[in-house]
């Protein structure tokens, strides 16, 4: 056997200091997120806000090599609170967690359910994004103006399509239009839809006179120009939108929805820590910035106890809109 040079004897010694291979400062292991199995539930169907939300987050996560192979599945129904049910009869399961927003919120409260979001383990608030007023490419509407005087003119026969139920954003963004107007909200023909996905398809087939959705959800088809946006809900222009907000329009209305992440409930304190550290780590990253950026998303990050208030506010909020507008 040949003698091992100096060099090879300061490499062998080496190697055996570092022991397993060194971890890259994003790896999933070095950072303390990864959680094996980890899965993502969309609780409405494939191609709305809460899957596009849930898929995007998965997609960076694994790209930043925070987790390894997130699933992300789709379990649709009565606004969300479907899903929300299973998450909550999914005590202690510290390898899920649900996408969900101001829709659940109302959901809740609208839907024949006894789960409430108070009985899950909140995680994080990702997002805020408006809603927008859209129509089809075809439409006779070019201005929101135009739209309005025909829908003060005969309110119930222009439905109204929006992807949540009764309660969530898509909802109650027309319903404070249609008050700001003049027009009784009881009398709007709204139609709800189990996500923008469902949405989309009836907006372009002229199933409903107009739709509202957030503007993170239909950017591909505005850019392509198979829809048309007349106004957004923001209180300033939204960036990449030909589109003006109610306010200009003349509406004293301004509207934000927002997504979040939550888990079960019965979570131990170092269960929902990894949650949140692996939320931390994605927030923190280029790959969800740029993401942000591409789906005209705000960054709105709050985690843990503070995002728990909040759920709690959001739901006492949307119980008075709604029965500030007899509804």
């Amino acid at each position: 056997m040949r003698p091992r040079t100096p060099l090879a004897l300061a490499v062998a010694a080496l190697l055996v200091l570092l022991g397993p291979p060194l971890l890259t400062s994003g790896s999933g292991e070095a950072t303390g997120t990864q959680i094996p199995g980890l899965q993502f539930m969309v609780p409405n169907s494939p191609g709305g806000g809460y899957d596009i939300t849930a898929r995007t987050a998965a997609k960076n996560i694994e790209d930043e090599d925070l987790n390894n192979n997130v699933e992300v599945y789709n379990l649709d129904g009565a606004g969300g609170t479907v899903g929300l049910t299973a998450l909550i009869n999914d005590r202690g399961n510290e390898k899920l967690a649900m996408s969900m927003g101001l829709g659940v919120v109302g959901a809740q409260r609208t839907n024949d359910t006894d789960s409430r979001l108070s009985q899950t383990t909140p995680i994080a608030r990702l997002t805020e994004e408006p809603d927008i007023v859209v129509v089809p490419k075809n439409s006779k509407y070019k201005t929101f103006n135009q739209l309005l005087k025909d829908w003060k003119a005969r309110p119930g026969k222009m439905p109204v399509g929006g992807g949540s139920s009764p309660g969530g954003p898509d909802h109650l963004a027309p319903m404070l239009m249609a008050r700001e107007a003049g027009i009784t909200p009881k009398d709007v023909n709204y139609v709800p839809f189990d996500g923008g996905g469902e949405l989309l398809a009836s907006i372009l087939g002229g199933k409903v006179a107009f739709g509202v959705s957030g503007v993170g959800e239909y950017l591909d088809q505005i850019k392509s120009g198979d829809l048309r946006v007349l106004a957004v809900t923001s209180p300033k222009p939204h960036p990449g939108l030909d589109a003006p907000t109610l306010k200009e329009t003349g509406l004293d209305v301004e509207f934000t929805n927002w997504r979040g992440i939550v888990a079960p409930p019965g979570l131990s304190d170092a269960d929902r820590d990894r949650l949140i550290k692996l939320f931390d780590r994605l927030h923190d990253s280029a790959a969800w910035r740029e993401s942000l950026k591409k789906n005209g998303w705000t960054d709105a990050y709050m985690t843990g106890a503070k995002f728990g208030d909040f759920l709690d506010a959001q739901d006492k909020r949307v119980v008075s809109v709604l029965k500030e507008l007899d509804l």
